[in-house]
C-alpha cells in the first residue's frame, strides 16, 4: 500500500506504469460495521491497484474495542477515532482548487449516522466538482425498517445491496417515494469466502448467538438451555456457543442480557464450550450452523455448510427469521435433536447472493466499473431524499444528534478533537462508556422487570 497520490482520473483501467494509489476514507461506528466497510472499500478497488486505507472509527456507545478490532482482522494504513465534525473537517479540508484528501468515502453507519455525513458531506464540499465518491450500504440481512433505512442512505453516489432481492427491493421503494434509484447497486456481502465444508472430527455444533435476537430474558435463557440439551443428547459432538462480544463491550446492537451471564447458572457438559473468534475461522471447524437470524447463516450457506435457521420461537418479523422462508434452512430443535439435516433450496440461496457456486469473484464488478465512471467525471452536489422541505419534522432532529444544523453545517459549540485526548480524557471517556453500558446490561433489565410486577 501507498499513499501520496495526486487526483485520480482514475486507477480503473490505468496502466500500472501510470497508476495511481485510490485513497479510501471507512468511517464506522461497531465493529461488525468496521468489518463491512473495510472489506467493502478492498472490494471494490481493482485487484490490480494500490490501496491508502484509512479507518475512522466514529466515537458513540458501540466504538469498538481494542480486543474486538483485532477479532475483526481487518488492517488499515491509519485508524483512529473520531466526531462526526471532526470527519467532516477532514473531508472537506481541501480548498476549491485542490485535490480531495480521498477518491472514495465509504459511510459503514447506522441509518441516521449516514443520513447525517450526506448532508455534512454536501455542506463541506460545496459545489465542489472535484469531490470523493460515497458509498454506503448494510452489513447483512435487511430484515426490518427497510423504507426507513433505505431513505435514511439515499443521496450516497451507490447505495450497495447485497444480493439481487434487495436490490430489487431497494429499487421499488426509491421509486416509490420519486427518489433517484439508480445508486441502487447490487454486490454481495464482502466478508464470505473460506473454504468449502468438509467433515470434522468430532462432529461440531455451533449456535452463532445475536446480541438483540431474541431480546427476552426467558428466549434466550430457552436457547442456551436448548443447546446445553443437544449437548448432552450427544456427547460425541462438540456444541460451541459463537459469542459476538465480552461482557462490558458493545457491537452493532445493544446486548441487555449476554449468553455468559446465563450460562453462570447451568451445569455445563464437557463437550460445551463458549468461544469468540473471527466467524471464519469458527466455520472452518463446523459441521452445522444454528442462528436464529445471524449473518453468519449466509457465511455458512455460502461454504455449504449445513445451516439451520431456528423456527422453535416462531417464524417472525421481530426475531429476522422470516427473511429465510424458502430457504430450506428453517428447523426447531426437537428436529435436530432427532438428527435432521437441512438442504438448502439453490434458488433462493443464489438470490440472496451468496453465491456458493462460482460467482462471487465477480460480484464486484459492477460496483466497480460505476466507481470507474464517477471517478473520471465531475460530480454534482450529494442530493438525499430527505430535506428540511421534504422532512422538516425529522431531519433537523437526526442532524441535530450529530451536533449538524439543518443545513448540514456544524452548530456552535460542536465537539471536535484536534488531538489525542489526554490520558485523564481517555479515563473519563471509558468510565463513561463503562457507565452506559453497566446502566444497559445491569440497570435497565432490573426496571423492566419491576414494571412487570
Amino acid at each position: 500500500m501507498g499513499c501520496g497520490a495526486k487526483w485520480l482520473p482514475s486507477v480503473f483501467g490505468v496502466p500500472a506504469s501510470t497508476r495511481k494509489t485510490l485513497r479510501i476514507a471507512v468511517l464506522a461506528d461497531s465493529d461488525t460495521r468496521w468489518k463491512w466497510g473495510a472489506l467493502t472499500a478492498n472490494r471494490l478497488a481493482p485487484d490490480d491497484s494500490d490501496i491508502r486505507l484509512d479507518g475512522y472509527l466514529l466515537r458513540g456507545r458501540a466504538t469498538p474495542t481494542a480486543r474486538q478490532l483485532e477479532e475483526v482482522g481487518v488492517r488499515a494504513d491509519s485508524l483512529r477515532e473520531v466526531t462526526g465534525v471532526e470527519f467532516l473537517r477532514v473531508m472537506g479540508g481541501a480548498a476549491d482548487d485542490e485535490e480531495p484528501p480521498y477518491d472514495l468515502v465509504v459511510l459503514s453507519l447506522v441509518g441516521g449516522g449516514v443520513q447525517a455525513m450526506l448532508h455534512g458531506l454536501r455542506n463541506a464540499w460545496g459545489a465542489r466538482t472535484r469531490r470523493p465518491v460515497v458509498v454506503t450500504g448494510y452489513v447483512g440481512v435487511v430484515y426490518e425498517k427497510l423504507a426507513d433505512g433505505l431513505l435514511l442512505r439515499h443521496g450516497a453516489d451507490l447505495v450497495l445491496a447485497n444480493s439481487r432481492q434487495d436490490a430489487d427491493r431497494f429499487r421499488a421503494v426509491y421509486e416509490g417515494v420519486g427518489a433517484d434509484a439508480s445508486s441502487v447497486t447490487e454486490v454481495a456481502l464482502p466478508f464470505l469466502g473460506g473454504a468449502p465444508y468438509t467433515k470434522h472430527d468430532p462432529y461440531t455444533v455451533v449456535f452463532a448467538a445475536q446480541p438483540s435476537v431474541p431480546d427476552s430474558r426467558k428466549d434466550r435463557t430457552y436457547l442456551l438451555n436448548r443447546l446445553v440439551q443437544h449437548a448432552r443428547l450427544h456427547p460425541e459432538r462438540e456444541v460451541l456457543l459463537k459469542l459476538r462480544s465480552k461482557p462490558g463491550e458493545h457491537t452493532t446492537h445493544i446486548e441487555e442480557l449476554p449468553y455468559q451471564k446465563l450460562a453462570q447458572r447451568i451445569d455445563l457438559p464437557d463437550n460445551f464450550r463458549l468461544v469468540y473468534g473471527n466467524m471464519g475461522e469458527v466455520l472452518d471447524r463446523t459441521d452445522l450452523l444454528v442462528t436464529v437470524s445471524s449473518t453468519a447463516a449466509l457465511e455458512s450457506l455460502h461454504r455449504r455448510i449445513p445451516t439451520v435457521v431456528l423456527t422453535d420461537l416462531g417464524i417472525r418479523e421481530a426475531l429476522g427469521n422470516h427473511h429465510f422462508v424458502g430457504s430450506g434452512c428453517l428447523a426447531s430443535w426437537d428436529q435436530l435433536d432427532a438428527g435432521h439435516e437441512p438442504s438448502p433450496d439453490a434458488a433462493w440461496v443464489t438470490r440472496q447472493g451468496v453465491a456458493a457456486y462460482g460467482s462471487y469473484e465477480t460480484a464486484f464488478d459492477t460496483a466497480r466499473a460505476r466507481i470507474g465512471k464517477l471517478l473520471a467525471a465531475e460530480l454534482p452536489p450529494l442530493d438525499p431524499y430527505y430535506t428540511p422541505v421534504t422532512a422538516p419534522g425529522y431531519l433537523p432532529g437526526i442532524l441535530a444528534r450529530h451536533h449538524l444544523g439543518p443545513d448540514g453545517a456544524p452548530l456552535p459549540g460542536a465537539p471536535v478533537a484536534d488531538k489525542e485526548p489526554s490520558p485523564v480524557r481517555q479515563i473519563v471517556r471509558r468510565a463513561a462508556r463503562g457507565a452506559y453500558r453497566h446502566g444497559v446490561q445491569r440497570v435497565a433489565p432490573v426496571i423492566r422487570r419491576m414494571g412487570e410486577l
